[in-house]
């Protein structure tokens, strides 16, 4: 793996562009959490595969795909960032998040599983939390069946599994992600047999567009306050998102107590329902550089052009 460009901010997010021997791309992202440190707190997004098969309505990394990662490739991501950090291989960090949650949908790939597997031992890192975001697409059940013998295995109470749902309105939800997922009734029926008391619960994420409902009587209905949280975070500024006429309901700098919107704000019908809700906002910083979830720097090198409150970071070429 041969790292082509970078950008970002040191004390924010960098994002870095890399090829793999036969010429494909991807990309991957290390952040910090200001206030907290890098040795408090430290992200790693790694790519799982070449594009993405989904094509997400508001998801710039998807599109073109051109196959999976193996292993190798997936490790020499976290290798990089890991020497360039920790150089003595010990992660001190207080919590090393490492999500597959770059370009790709981790499902699809058996090699995130074998990564997984060997992860606890390939790093000297007290603070690992690995973190598995799913669109949960149909037909990936051995997929999952292995991860959960993983989870069970090797990280009972230090794993993170999220589900994407976006909303609760079927036709939406089918609209936005346009491949087979599980049902609700699905999700519910393995989160379930995932969850560990005392461990953390299956988030259940909501990046929250504009006119996407969020309704607890369905939420109440498959998804158990005792083992499913909701995560609300903003739609980030995407050439797709804008393309499809997606616009955010949370903006940069609001949060549940300055929403604009209060009568729609769902985060009090949520809390009431008895749902612990985290309302995971980032740094604006981050849109900017386009390290955050459904950007891309393909996407934008390949448009041409600029988008408001994205992108906005130059891009330096090794």
């Amino acid at each position: 793996m041969k790292i082509i460009a970078e950008t970002g901010n040191e004390d924010i997010a960098r994002v870095y562009i890399a090829e793999i021997d036969d010429g494909r791309r991807i990309e991957f992202v290390e952040s910090v959490q200001p206030p907290f440190t890098r040795s408090q707190k430290w992200v790693l997004i790694v790519s799982s595969l070449f594009g993405c098969p989904v094509g997400c309505r508001m998801c710039d990394a998807g599109g073109g795909y051109r196959g999976k990662l193996s292993a190798e490739d997936i490790y020499a991501q976290i290798d990089y960032l890991v020497r360039k950090r920790f150089p003595g291989g010990y992660v001190d960090a207080d919590k090393f998040k490492i999500q597959f949650a770059r370009m790709g949908e981790p499902a699809f790939n058996p090699a995130v599983l074998d990564v997984l597997e060997s992860l606890k031992t390939r790093y000297k890192a007290p603070g690992l939390i690995p973190s598995l975001s799913t669109i949960a697409p149909e037909g990936c059940d051995e997929f999952f069946k292995r991860l959960l013998e993983i989870k069970n295995e090797h990280y009972r109470e230090r794993f993170q599994l999220q589900f994407s749902i976006h909303t609760t309105d079927m036709v939406t939800r089918e609209w936005l992600i346009p491949v087979k997922t599980w049902s609700f009734e699905e999700m519910k029926e393995y989160g379930e047999l995932f969850f560990d008391k005392g461990g953390r619960k299956i988030t259940l994420n909501f990046a929250l567009g504009d006119n996407m409902k969020i309704d607890t009587g369905v939420l109440r209905k498959y998804f158990p306050p005792d083992v499913f949280l909701v995560k609300i975070t903003p739609v980030n500024p995407t050439f797709r998102a804008l393309e499809n006429g997606i616009n955010s309901f949370i903006r940069p700098g609001e949060n549940e107590t300055n929403c604009p919107d209060q009568e729609r704000c769902p985060v009090k019908n949520l809390r009431d329902a008895g749902y612990d809700v985290i309302m995971s906002i980032g740094e604006p910083e981050e849109n900017l550089i386009g390290s955050n979830c459904g950007q891309y720097l393909e996407a934008y090198e390949r448009s041409g052009t600029e988008l408001k409150g994205g992108y906005e970071y130059e891009i330096h070429r090794k």
